[in-house]
């Protein structure tokens, strides 16, 4: 199988060096850098051309790298079920930087790419329908950046006496216990294994 990712790279780079940065071959799947610029015509190109065939778009995420100049890293990836082979497209874009939509070419990644401006903000050109599709309306922030506050900002819920939907700020109340290590809570009354042959012993 590697063999034939190594080729299949080597393929892939020979036939569209306007687009590859850079290719390996890891854990069984081929990944390849790509220019923002030319992600739609890699697409493409790997969806029609007959030693490609990947037609399935399988899952469309990003990650993000605060300390680096190109913050977010948008990861594409596309099965072959005619070649039974995988590949991974890795695009790197600072924060201020769009990418070109792909939903002409795989109109799944409509709701991938939403998903991705709903978690880290990054904004797709060319999406006939960028806006939220997990968080609530008026959602502020981006919950999978580094840098969103751990608890949140508002938390929505139903109000039972109000019969309405309310915003609320969100805080975690955490209750700290001491722990005195022969019990699980302070106060326990708790028999630990091995305390009857301490007994036996005296």
């Amino acid at each position: 199988m590697t063999e034939a990712l190594l080729e299949l790279g080597g393929y892939i780079a020979l036939k569209r060096p306007d687009c590859v940065l850079g290719w390996d071959v890891s854990h069984g799947e081929l990944n390849v850098d790509v220019a923002p610029s030319s992600i739609k015509g890699l697409v493409e190109f790997l969806k029609t051309d007959s030693t490609c065939r990947f037609s399935s778009l399988v899952d469309i995420t990003g990650v993000d790298y605060p300390q680096r100049p190109k913050r977010f890293d948008v990861v594409y990836h596309f099965l072959s079920m005619y070649q039974n082979h995988r590949i991974r497209l890795r695009v790197s874009i600072r924060e201020d930087e769009m990418v070109p939509s792909v939903t002409a070419i795989h109109p799944s990644a409509n709701w991938f790419e939403r998903e991705v401006f709903d978690m880290f903000g990054i904004l797709f050109s060319g999406h006939p329908d960028l806006r939220r599709i997990l968080t609530d309306y008026g959602f502020r922030g981006h919950p999978l950046r580094k840098d969103f506050p751990t608890t949140g900002y508002t938390e929505v819920r139903y109000d039972d006496e109000q019969k309405r939907v309310v915003y609320e700020p969100v805080s975690l109340v955490q209750e700290y216990r001491q722990f005195d290590f022969m019990s699980p809570w302070e106060g326990a009354q708790y028999v630990l294994p091995g305390d009857e042959k301490k007994e036996a012993a005296k």
